[in-house]
């Protein structure tokens, strides 16, 4: 069976629903694309409440905005393939599907790509061992499949993914030893940080893992601090009895799909690593193929899911769903609270990294 659509939206996470909702808001037929076996992506691994501005589900946990975006998109007839992979991207607008074990092809006007972000590994001696895993894996466990995987754990990154799942794992009966940060400061919100502090976990900053030990599963870490260039100290080692390390040193955007597709990619390494070059509409160097959430810049899943709308909004106004005049305005609302969200000290630099974007495909636009 293949499927035929005037939009296609790969990826249920926060930023692809929240297309996937605007788009049908107007009439669009859209189909959404993912590969796990329920949709919601990030937003289901969330179980704080969000902070902010009531447009943003301030108070609301991320669990309960992930059920209430597939509730409104139920509501406007988005379909919606779960356990299916996207394989490529092919011309003519067709991407390659492969559901029940059966390829098919889905053959969209326009494609919204909305893959979102890969954990980064760490390499270190002995960090192959059982028991030492990316974050995310550690709260899709917890949160999601409800099993805890070790007892005592070091996280390794102090940013907000690291001090969020610190948290979470607290919550879930483990105990974090430590959190261990390169940088010779905390490097997520305040907010976040003093909430594991107040629980008593110690952060140690300027200090990387050494090596880890164990027979056959992890059993002890060994730390170190490092210096300014980040080379470690001798005599500084520290050992750590844990049976877990959870790995929150960064991500990196999920930009393969978008590389069959000949999409320009730009290097911005405040934003993760190479991303798609594309406009103020979420529109890549490709006027049918669009990028919004992650893989469009590491950022947080409120952003996500403007980008999302933004990207939706754009896609209804081009398939001729909506005014130009009134897709403006919406767009408008939407950069307002994106800007809002790009503010203060942690929002700065990915505002300037956007801005960046934005001047790079003004350049690329103007050389064609």
């Amino acid at each position: 069976m293949d499927y035929k659509v005037q939009a296609a939206v790969i990826g249920a996470g926060p930023a692809g629903l929240s297309a996937a909702l605007e788009i049908a808001k107007y009439g669009g037929k859209v189909i959404v694309i993912d590969e796990n076996d329920r949709p919601g992506g990030q937003l289901f691994k969330q179980i704080h409440k969000f902070f902010g501005s009531s447009h943003h589900g301030a108070g609301i946990r991320g669990f309960h905005l992930g059920e209430q975006l597939l509730s409104e998109c139920k509501d406007y007839g988005v379909e919606i393939l779960l356990d299916t992979i996207a394989y490529g991207l092919f011309p003519n607008n067709e991407i390659g599907i492969v559901k029940n074990e059966k390829s098919h092809v889905v053959k969209a006007e326009k494609i919204l790509i909305a893959t979102g972000a890969c954990e980064r590994p760490l390499a270190f001696q002995g960090w192959t061992l059982p028991g030492i895993m990316g974050a995310g894996a550690a709260q899709t466990m917890i949160n999601i499949n409800r099993v805890l995987p070790g007892k005592k754990f070091l996280v390794v990154g102090s940013g907000n993914v690291g001090l969020v799942v610190s948290y979470q794992i607290i919550q879930a009966g483990g105990e974090v030893v430590g959190i261990v940060e390169a940088l010779p400061h905390i490097n997520g919100f305040a907010v976040h940080a003093n909430k594991v502090m107040r629980k008593g976990v110690k952060i140690y900053t300027s200090h990387t893992i050494k090596e880890a030990k164990g027979k056959d599963c992890l059993e002890e870490v060994i730390i170190t601090k490092v210096d300014p260039n980040f080379q470690t100290i001798e005599g500084t080692e520290k050992s750590l009895d844990v049976d877990v390390v959870c790995l929150a040193v960064g991500l990196n955007p999920a930009v393969e799909l978008v590389k069959m597709s000949e999409c320009e990619l730009i290097h911005v390494p405040k934003l993760g690593g190479y991303v798609p070059l594309h406009n103020g509409n979420m529109q890549t160097t490709n006027p049918n193929i669009y990028v919004a959430g992650d893989i469009s810049g590491i950022e947080e899943a409120s952003t996500a899911m403007e980008e999302g709308r933004l990207a939706g909004i754009s896609i209804a106004s081009s398939l001729d769903l909506i005014s130009e005049y009134e897709a403006k305005k919406i767009k408008d609302d939407i950069n307002t609270r994106i800007l809002d969200l790009r503010s203060g000290p942690h929002g700065i630099s990915r505002k300037e990294s956007k801005n960046y974007i934005l001047r790079r495909y003004e350049t690329w636009t103007a050389n064609m």
